[in-house]
């Protein structure tokens, strides 16, 4: 994101005090607090599970911002909030072989995070009011890069158990999820923005549990249950309950034959 603010020119705006506190509310919650309970969630819970909660993030987006711009929560939106959350009820609930004290915490851990990074969305939302999108993206990573590393440093200053030092393969893993999942999927995700806007390209969000639940059966080995097709069915139908946009209405008789006339 640097070397693209560079290579646009793009100079860092100039913040007043609420627009700084935003700035630094949304490093907290989309980027430390996000990385740690994701991070954290997945240590105690399956790739699985986590792509099928983090598939929740379009409908929590849509309802923090519903409550946070004084939208008014139609029946059918409230619908497919319920039917989102009962799919994500029913992988982490009822899934045969969980143990509710260990997969639970894991689960609950990454809801958690949907909702900060949701949280968040909703401050950019606002900020991008006022400033161009990518200088506030790049102060935004950067300042959850800072509390990311002052995070890792007080871990190891605190001592525990020793920690091995990264192995090349983890760097390549590390490289790959910074540099190509989340930089250059970001970029691709703005440019598809700008290029069909955001109703279109939000459509292929869908996706993303998709491919997530097919890599971790893949890669790692997962083994895939009833209760993962019935959480899916569930995460997608209330998704797309929950963010789909109301029909048009019809124009009026009247005004049909005005403009016929």
């Amino acid at each position: 994101l640097a070397v693209l603010l560079a290579w646009r020119r793009c100079r860092l705006p100039r913040l007043d005090a609420r627009q700084a506190l935003g700035l630094a509310a949304c490093a907290v919650l989309m980027v430390y607090a996000n990385q740690i309970l994701f991070a954290e969630g997945l240590l105690r819970s399956t790739a699985t599970n986590g792509a099928l909660i983090m598939a929740l993030s379009p409908l929590v987006s849509a309802l923090l911002a519903a409550l946070a711009f004084g939208e008014r929560l139609s029946a059918v939106r409230a619908a497919g909030v319920a039917l989102g959350f009962g799919g994500v009820a029913a992988v982490v609930l009822s899934h045969p072989g969980a143990r509710l004290a260990t997969a639970g915490l894991g689960d609950l851990l990454l809801a958690l995070a949907v909702i900060s990074f949701a949280a968040g969305g909703v401050i950019v939302q606002r900020l991008a009011r006022h400033l161009d999108p990518l200088p506030v993206s790049c102060l935004i990573y950067l300042g959850g890069t800072l509390l990311l590393v002052a995070h890792a440093g007080l871990a190891d200053a605190a001592g525990g158990a020793p920690r091995r030092a990264p192995d090349a393969w983890a760097w390549t893993l590390v490289l790959f999820s910074g540099v190509l999942a989340t930089a250059v999927g970001n970029l691709a995700w703005n440019a598809a923005i700008a290029r069909i806007g955001v109703a279109r390209t939000s459509v292929f969000l869908y996706w993303v549990p998709v491919f997530g639940v097919l890599f971790a059966a893949l890669l790692l080995g997962e083994r895939l249950t009833p209760w993962h097709a019935a959480g899916f069915a569930g995460v997608m139908g209330g998704t797309w309950l929950g963010t789909r946009r109301p029909p048009a209405r019809p124009a009026s008789s009247t005004t049909s034959q005005e403009l016929d006339t």
